[in-house]
Parts: C-alpha cells; structure tokens; sequence
C-alpha cells in the first residue's frame, strides 16, 4: 500500500482521474444551460473530461520539448492526437479512457524505472552520511599543531565543564575496549585528514582510513559483494561503505569524503544512470518511422471507410512504449543485475558491447593466478634449528637458554600479525634434564616467518604471512591436544589461541629481507646472501663447507621455471627454504570453458613474465595464444594489432545506424581484463577494459570501463551472459510489443476494435511488454 501511495503521490493526476469517473458518470447528462450549443453541447460531466484531456496534452506537449532539449525523441504526438481526435469524434469516455493510460503508463514507467534501479539505488541509499570525530586534546587532525612538553609529550589543557557542555552534537561511545571516548557528530563531507574518528556497531564507514584499534570485524558486501564478514587488524585499510560488526572502532582518515571508495563506487553507478546505451538510442529513433506508419494506417482507414472515427480507433492503440519505456527499463535492469553481482559499468553502451565480446586478453599475475605467489613447499635442511640451546625446567618444561620465558617486554606484534603469531618454537630433541637442541619442523618455519613478514612490503610477503597462519592455526592445534614439546615455556605469548608473540627489533632492507626477534628467536627472511651473511660473518659455516654451499641450488636444489624462493635463517643459522609460485586461481578454468561456451572464440594471455612460467599457467588454465615478456607498451601494442585484424565488412543497414548514432551494432569487440597498476594503459587500449579488485582503488578500475568487486574471475563470463540476456530480453520485449500494437492497430481499422477498448488494449501491451523488459532483473543462471 505504501507503494502505491509514493506512487500516486508522485504521478497525481492518476488518481484524480481515476476518482473523476463518479463525477463524469453521474453528471453525464446534466447541462444546466439547456441545449443552446446545437450538435456540440457538452454536458457538465462531458467538460470534465475535456479539462482532463486538455491539461493532458498541455503537459505532453511540455514534456516532449524537454525530451528534445536533452537530446531525445518526442513521439508523444501519437497520444497527443489519439486524445484529441476521441474529442473531436464525440468518443469522450474513450477520450476518458486514453488520458486514464497517459498517466497510468507514467506510473508504469516510474514503477519500471525504480524497480529496475533497485540494486543502484539500494547502493546510493548506503552511503555514509555522518561520521564521528573523537574530541579529545592531542587527538586527529588538530593534534599536528599541539605544543609539545620537554619530555615529548603534548602539553593539553584541562577541559572545563562548559567546555564539556557546549557542543550539542557531543557523545559518548559505548562503553568497549577502544571507543571509550568522546565525539562528536559531523556530515561526512566535514572530515578533514588525520581525523581519528569513531565507528559505532551496524554503522557505516565514512571514509577511507586506516584501523586503529586492535581489530573489527566489516561487512564489505556494498563495495564487493563479499558475502562472510572480514576480520582487519590494527593498521589495515578499511574502506568507506564497509559496515562495522558489533563492536565499535576507531580509525584514521586517509581520504575525504569525495576521494573516498564507496564515492568512486556511486560515481561510477551515476554514470550507468545517466548513460544510454546504442540500441536504446536506436530504439528512439525507430519510434519516428513507427509513428509515421500508425498515422499512416490511420488515415486509410478513415480514407477508406469514411467514418472519422476509425482515426481515433486505430490511433488509441499505437503505443512506441515498447521502444521508449520497455528498451531503457531493460538496459537499467541489465546494469542493476550486474551491480547486484558485484560488477559496476560506467555506462550502458559497456552493457551492449559486452554482450558482443569475441576476443579477451588476460593478464596473467593477479588475473588468471592468485593476487600474490603462494607458498607451495619448505624445503628444510637436515640440521634446521641445529644448535638452538635448550634446557629443562624444574617444573618439566623445555625451554630455550637465555629466553625471556614470560617476558611481555619488547613490541608486541600489531594485531595485523594476529593471524599468523600463535605460537613458536621447535620440538624437542629429548625430555631429560640438562642441554638439549631443537630440531625446527616446516610449521615452526612459516610461523616464524609469517611473523617476521606482517611487517614487511615486499611483494611476496603476504603470501608467506598467509601460510604462516596456516601453520599456527595447525600448531596451535597440536598444542590444545597436548603436543606442547614446544622450544619455549607454555607461558610464553603465543602458545594460545589470541596470544601474540613478542616480536622485538624488526628491520628491513629493501629489496633484501628482513629481520626480527620472535620471543628470543632472532629470524632473517629473504635474499639467501642477506639470511647467511650472518653465519658466513660469524664463521658457522659447517666445517665440511665448500664454496659450492654459499649457493642455494647446492644446499636445496634447483627451483623449476615457474617457482621462486625466500630463505630462512634461525639464530645466525641458515635453516630453511620457503618456495613459492604463482597458483592459478580455483575457479579459472571452469570460467575460460565457460566464455568458449558462450562462443568468445579467442582467448589470449599477455603477460611480462618470461615464456616458460607463463606457458605453465597457460596449459593449467586452458590457454594456447600465449605472449610473453611484454613490457606495458607491448601489451598496448598487441592489443590494438588485434583490434585491425578483426575489422569485417559493416552491413549497409549497420552503417546507417552509425551514422545516426554514432557506433556501429555488428562491429567485434576486444576486452582486456587485468588488476594490477601497469594493466592501465592497456584497459584504455581495448575496446573494454575489465578490471579484477577486491573493491579497493587502483589504476586499473580507474583506466577500466567494467569494475569487478569480488575479485573473481567468474565475474567474466557472468557479465557477458547477463550483457547477452539484457540484450535479448530487451529485443522480445520491444518486437513482441510494437507486433501486438500494429496487429491491433489493423483490427481497429476493420472496426473489430472500439474505441474505448483498444485504450484498455493498448495499457496492457505496455504492460506487457515493460515487465517483460524487467524479467532481465532476475538471475537465471
């Protein structure tokens, strides 16, 4: 009921015509002058509906001046003079009839409209609009200019209780372990950078930022689709639209308002909105000549017959709503279904062409593979963790000599390491009282460097910090079922779960390694110079050494094509070898079959790594066209060299309609689909550029006409067969509509069709054929 309220409310004249039948039925004969006016007398009830009629088309008539303002075709001229000539013919309750379907066809279109926008709208009306600023001294963007103590401190002032009391829109958090604090309540576009600001359970994010607290939990199915809550750590990115779980946070402001993501995400829905795609244009055009042909039938059978009221007969069923109404509603039902699957355009010709896609380039690293390399095996040498000394407490516990066993100084590991410092450690050589030595096993080595890594940025980290959670999650395990031969006390951080290590002097070399202490282990992660530059500067190499083990291939073995590796040293001592890879993503083949079996004929991989790695993932992915070592300007250049091979001859009648609107219907289209920064200049290069994010802001979505979210290479396929679907949905539903009219339209010449009836008629073609036009909202996959 609500809905048809805001509906009338927003289409009055609905209403007021359908209450005006009493009035115009009971007064239908009541002419209080007498029959002065000869053959043209109206009666009060009559006049009524010429009020309505001529209020009608005043307004049609200003509405298809604005159509052409902006650029549209006005064809209401059909209901204009079907109104018009009902009059003029004495059929005034068809005349009632067809100004009842003028506004009921409004109604339509406005109901169409929205429902079709329902997922773009559902994305604007989640945009953040307040956010709250922490209001304490030395805190936020202000806190850069406060005076500072001789002991470092901030020097502040003691607030008042005016002070306290001044500002209205001051709050206090709920009473949680980091937002204790008080606030105050601003529009989000008021953020400035540096804020510290507070985010309350259930509400969202305001604006790009960094955690401060120690972690929170976001539901990030605005920006990406992403259907399970994630867990972030102090220091990790979050992003405006995210919504907080149910513990309150405090962050950072890294962005304003109008830089922030989820603004870049509602720029891109407006210009889907505001965009129209080719067909549609076309579609617009094509309502002229329909025009022409209904007058025309029209005045042949009024020509013909004699009787003018044929002329009205067939003019009250010429409806162009399947072109005008039913092929935009389509195009926007196409665009929502595609944002509801986490896919974002920047305009609806991207929806049409997608739909025509017959060569895709992929990138290789981040596209058909995994974001970053994976840890694929731990090459562990056989003294690994040889020399550790251990000893064996009073109490039974194996401990490492010199630990700070229980020790809390030192920094503990940023809630960002949460999830790979649990525990660490060796296993025991021996039980018996006295000096024993650990032996490290291959969990003990990735949890040790998954630690060390959190605090790194190089490139292959993240994928050595994601097996190192892996390998706590296990030992961690192993230690709840008492398997706790562990290299320190039970007591030490991290044996339980939630527990942090204590991580202590962390440093890095760019480009090397890095380096840190891990309750009293020290760790080297990198290079194999940087981890063994210790034990060759401190003379532990073994004494059997020979020049051939100061080079890895001879410790370890060779490494194949597609591999790469990280060395690890424990104490000075060279201990293991983390090997990674390049994994192909789960879903990637099963998403290139699907694009064949939608008939995207050439697939082809362009990619900067060196031809054998890339040909691995290529026969693991199910690609043969493969071009490697390809610098950006390279991968540009194939591109565009694709592009003019594929030109074909352009049908006349496809020439025509270039020229009408600009861009040819039957012309193959190239995408290139990527994610990382250097894919830029070749997203802009291909005649559709697709980038794969997991909702943050690169190049890559910025150069891209396609977004996808959820970074999920089965958004490929999925997008091209809804594009196919809108496409063919639209098509049925404009065909199957304008055939009903014309057919209807020659019925009503023959005079099978009264008046008053091929209005209700030609309402339920409109009907028709728009909600045919939305069915391309559901997903029939």
């Amino acid at each position: 009921m609500r809905r048809i309220i805001d509906l009338c409310k927003r289409v009055p004249l609905l209403p007021i015509t359908i209450i005006s039948a009493l009035p115009i039925a009971l007064l239908w004969g009541f002419r209080p002058w007498g029959h002065s006016l000869g053959s043209l007398d109206p009666s009060v009830g009559q006049y009524i509906i010429i009020a309505l009629v001529a209020y009608t088309v005043v307004d049609t008539i200003i509405g298809m001046v604005d159509d052409l303002r902006h650029g549209h075709v006005g064809v209401d001229i059909l209901a204009v003079i079907a109104i018009l000539s009902t009059v003029a013919v004495g059929e005034y309750w068809a005349a009632w009839t067809v100004v009842l379907m003028v506004w009921s066809g409004e109604a339509i279109e406005e109901y169409a409209q929205s429902k079709a926008e329902s997922n773009l709208t559902a994305l604007i009306k989640a945009a953040p609009q307040t956010a709250h600023v922490a209001a304490l001294p030395g805190v936020g963007s202000a806190a850069g200019g406060a005076q500072h103590s001789e002991n470092g401190f901030h020097k502040t002032a003691n607030a008042t209780s005016a002070d306290r009391a001044d500002d209205s829109h001051t709050s206090t958090a709920p009473a949680t372990d980091d937002s204790n604090v008080h606030f105050r309540t601003i529009p989000v576009e008021e953020v400035k950078l540096d804020d510290v600001l507070t985010v309350l359970p259930g509400e969202t994010v305001p604006v790009d930022g960094v955690l401060m607290s120690g972690q929170a939990t976001l539901d990030l199915s605005n920006i990406n689709g992403e259907p399970v809550p994630r867990e972030v750590f102090a220091g990790a990115r979050v992003m405006s639209g995210a919504v907080n779980g149910s513990t309150a946070f405090t962050m950072r402001a890294t962005q304003l308002s109008h830089d922030s993501q989820y603004q870049r995400i509602l720029e891109l829905v407006a210009s889907a909105q505001n965009s129209r795609a080719t067909v549609v244009k076309t579609a617009d055009i094509l309502a002229v000549p329909f025009t022409v042909i209904s007058l025309i039938i029209a005045c042949v059978a009024w020509g013909v017959s004699g009787v003018p009221t044929r002329f009205a007969q067939v003019l009250v069923l010429a409806t162009p709503c399947p072109l005008l109404i039913a092929a935009p509603v389509a195009y926007m039902a196409g665009t929502g279904r595609l944002a509801k699957a986490g896919i974002l355009i920047k305009a609806q010709d991207i929806l049409e062409n997608l739909g025509r896609v017959s060569h895709i380039f992929f990138d290789k690293t981040g596209t058909l593979t995994v974001k970053q390399p994976q840890v694929v095996r731990v090459d562990l040498l056989p003294d690994a963790g040889a020399g550790i000394p251990m000893h064996v407490t009073e109490a039974g516990t194996v401990a490492m000599v010199g630990s700070p066993a229980g020790d809390a100084a030192g920094a503990t590991a940023n809630a960002g390491a949460a999830g790979v410092a649990g525990g660490s450690g060796a296993d025991a050589a021996g039980t018996g009282a006295g000096s024993a030595h650990a032996r490290l096993d291959k969990d003990h080595i990735l949890m040790l460097a998954g630690v060390v890594e959190t605090y790194s940025v190089h490139i292959l980290a993240k994928g050595i910090v994601k097996a190192g959670a892996a390998a706590i999650d296990r030992l961690h395990d192993r230690f709840d079922k008492g398997n706790r031969n562990c290299a320190q006390p039970a007591t030490d951080p991290g044996h339980r779960r939630g527990d942090y290590p204590v991580v202590k002097n962390i440093h890095e070399d760019a480009g090397k390694g890095i380096t840190g202490t891990v309750n009293g282990l020290d760790v080297s992660v990198g290079r194999f110079a940087y981890v063994t530059q210790g034990q060759v500067d401190a003379g532990l190499q073994p004494e059997s050494a020979t020049p051939l083990d100061f080079f890895p291939d001879s410790r370890f073995g060779g490494l194949a094509p597609d591999e790469m590796a990280t060395y690890v040293a424990v104490n000075g001592k060279l201990a293991a070898r983390i090997v990674m890879k390049d994994i192909p993503r789960s879903n990637a083949k099963e998403s290139l079959q699907r694009l064949r079996d939608l008939g995207v004929g050439r697939l082809t991989m362009v990619t900067g790594d060196k031809e054998p790695s890339a040909r691995i993932i290529a026969d693991e992915v199910g690609i043969t066209d493969v071009h490697s070592e390809l610098l950006p300007e390279d991968k540009v250049n194939t591109v565009r060299s694709a592009a003019q091979d594929k030109v074909a001859a352009q049908p006349w009648w496809d020439r025509i309609i270039q020229k009408l609107v600009g861009e040819s219907t039957t012309r193959p289209v190239s995408m290139m689909v990527g994610d990382g920064v250097n894919d830029a200049p070749v997203l802009a290069a291909a005649d559709i550029g697709m980038a794969m994010t997991d909702g943050t802001t690169t190049a890559a979505s910025e150069s891209a006409q396609v977004v996808i979210m959820n970074d999920d290479i089965a958004c490929v396929p999925k997008a091209i067969a809804i594009a196919r679907r809108t496409k063919r949905v639209m098509l049925q539903a404009v065909i199957a509509g304008l055939s009903l009219a014309i057919v209807g339209m020659v019925c009503a010449a023959f005079n099978l069709i009264p008046a008053v009836v091929g209005a209700f008629l030609q309402e339920l073609i409109d009907v028709v054929s728009i909600l045919w036009a939305l069915t391309a909202l559901l997903d029939r996959e």
